[in-house]
Formats: structure tokens, sequence, C-alpha cells
């Protein structure tokens, strides 16, 4: 079973990981996004995954199905912002004229490589931003990124390698917007996640790089109820802290979600309204609106991506099943 196989969504190819406990199917040619991860042992979908029926859709939302890849993350006001005394501005794609989610969307990536041992199975995936003019428009730096998905047993690693080819430093950041399904079910739920400050946002929902205590949300440190919870929140990760959220349903099942915790240093969580369906856990390297805070890079997590560099940034999702 710790095997590659391929597919089809939408008219577009799909690369299927297949483990013993899991399917993970990749679209690689519509934003490289993982659209689905199917629980075999469960017999659920784990991930909000969008319908060929939702085609157009998706199209325009990508970031709104599966575990898509934000570069960058959250919000820009007006999408405007200076760095190394160059101006940059991103498209205003957002209600109140901000630039939200980031360049990447539904580009075509290309499959470099896939492995099948008798461990598990993975695929290598990659996208130069020189062949998307509306990127380089917007962020003139050639970056070649590379996406290495590994599947073992109930265990799923994603692997971002970014390697700057230009010759001026950028502001870089990266964060995901994923998309945990709780089946209608949210009394069954709860969200343990480590952190020790909410960040203030403002009537546009920009970060003002002020810190504010967790008050009602205290009880994430041990075990959040998701019932009647409705969350647009920004979260920060405390220095002695873990980069690791676990997602846990009434009969033991659950979720672990770990990130990098060199780069990753915030958390979004949003439920969509009231949670109900829904939960999305987002891991950020950099805070919504990093570029225009008047806050050091510890503080904010804008990582300066120089010439030449390359970077190496990886999660984890774990399926945690009930002990017998």
């Amino acid at each position: 079973m710790k095997q590659v196989t391929k597919g089809q969504w939408g008219g577009y190819d799909t690369y299927i990981l297949h483990s013993r406990e899991l399917e993970v199917t990749l679209l690689p040619r519509l934003g490289n996004n993982v659209i689905s991860l199917w629980d075999r042992k469960e017999s659920r979908e784990i991930l909000r995954r969008p319908e060929e029926s939702e085609l157009s859709y998706y199209l325009q939302k990508p970031y709104h199905f599966g575990m898509p890849l934000l570069i960058p993350p959250g919000r820009i006001g007006r999408g405007q912002f200076q760095f190394d005394g160059i101006s940059y501005q991103f498209e205003p794609n957002s209600p109140g004229g901000s630039h939200i989610h980031g360049l990447h969307r539904t580009q075509a990536w290309c499959v470099s490589d896939i492995e099948e041992d008798e461990e598990g199975c993975a695929v290598t995936t990659e996208f130069n931003t020189v062949d998307d003019p509306r990127w380089m428009e917007q962020l003139p730096a050639p970056l070649k990124l590379e996406m290495t998905f590994r599947l073992q047993d109930a265990r799923l690693k994603q692997t971002l390698r970014v390697t700057h080819l230009g010759d001026r430093q950028i502001p870089f950041g990266i964060g995901y917007h994923t998309w945990f399904l709780i089946d209608g079910e949210p009394g069954r739920w709860k969200l343990q996640l480590p952190v020790e400050n909410v960040y203030e946002l403002n009537d546009e929902l920009l970060t003002s790089g002020n810190l504010l205590p967790l008050n009602g949300l205290e009880a994430l440190k041990q075990g959040f109820g998701l019932e009647g919870a409705n969350l647009d929140t920004v979260l920060r990760i405390g220095d002695q802290q873990p980069a690791e959220a676990v997602l846990t349903r009434d009969d033991g099942y659950g979720l672990r979600y770990t990130a990098d915790k060199e780069f990753f240093r915030h958390w979004v969580i949003y439920t969509k309204g009231t949670a109900d369906q829904f939960l999305c856990i987002e891991p950020y390297t950099w805070l919504p609106d990093a570029p225009n805070l008047d806050k050091e890079a510890s503080f904010t997590g804008l990582i300066t991506l120089k010439p030449g560099q390359t970077l190496e940034i990886s999660s984890n999702l774990e399926v945690i099943y009930p002990e017998l």
C-alpha cells in the first residue's frame, strides 16, 4: 500500500499517496494543494475537500479547501509596504482593500520525483516564480519552490524548499490555511494549542503589533471546547512552547499538527462563523502585515531572504487513533 498512483479531479491530474492508514490526494497543476486526506481506518475525510462541481469556486478561492500554501500569509494593509528601500504593491483583493493570503494561488507545479520504499512514499514538486508574470509584477524576485510530500503510516510531512535566485534581498513569509473537518459536531472536539497571547486586530483585521491576554482562550493550553466558538484569531507562540496543535475528539481520535519552531511563531484559528463543519488551524511564519509593523523580525517572524539563500521549512500532520 506504500505507493503513489495517479487520478483525476476536474480534468486535472492528481497524485495519490497511499499507506495502510491514509490516502493523500495532491493537485499539482492547480496550486500544489493537498485537496483530500482520507482516513482509511476511520472511513472519514479529514480535510475540506472541493467537489469537482466546485471547480470554478476553487479557481477563484483555492485557499478555501485542503491545505493550501500561503506566500505570504494573512493580510497586508492596502497591499503596500516598503522593504530595504524598495516599494512593493500587492493586489488589493479583500473587501477592505487589503491584500490577503499571498501570491501563490493556482499556479501549475511540475512533479519532479516520486519515491516508494519500505517505509512510505513521497512526491516532490517544483515551481519557478518567473513562470508567473503576475507574481513577478508584485514580487520581482526569482524564486525556485520545491515541495516534498512524504507519507509514512499515519503521518504526512510537508517540506518546502525555497531558493532565492535573484540579486536583492526580499521579505519572505509562508503559512498554511488548513481546513479540518469537525463533521457538524463541534461539541465533540477540543483544541489544545500552547500559546501565550492574542494579537490585537484593528477594524480592518490587521495586526497592530500589540499583545493582549488570552482571557477566555486560556483553555487552549489544556483543551478548548469548540461548541459555540466563533474565532478569527491570531495567536502568539511563547518562546518555550512548541509549534504544535492537537485537535481531539471525545473518543480519543485526533490530529497532531506540528510546524518547524525555528520559523513558525504564530497561529491563526478560524471557524468560519460559529464552529460547525470546519476548523482552520493555520501556522504562520510571519505575522499578518509584518512588513508594515514597527517591530523587530524576532517579533513579527519576517524572514529576510538573501540572494542565493535556500530555506527548508517543514510541517507534519499525524493522525492519533484511540487506544483499544
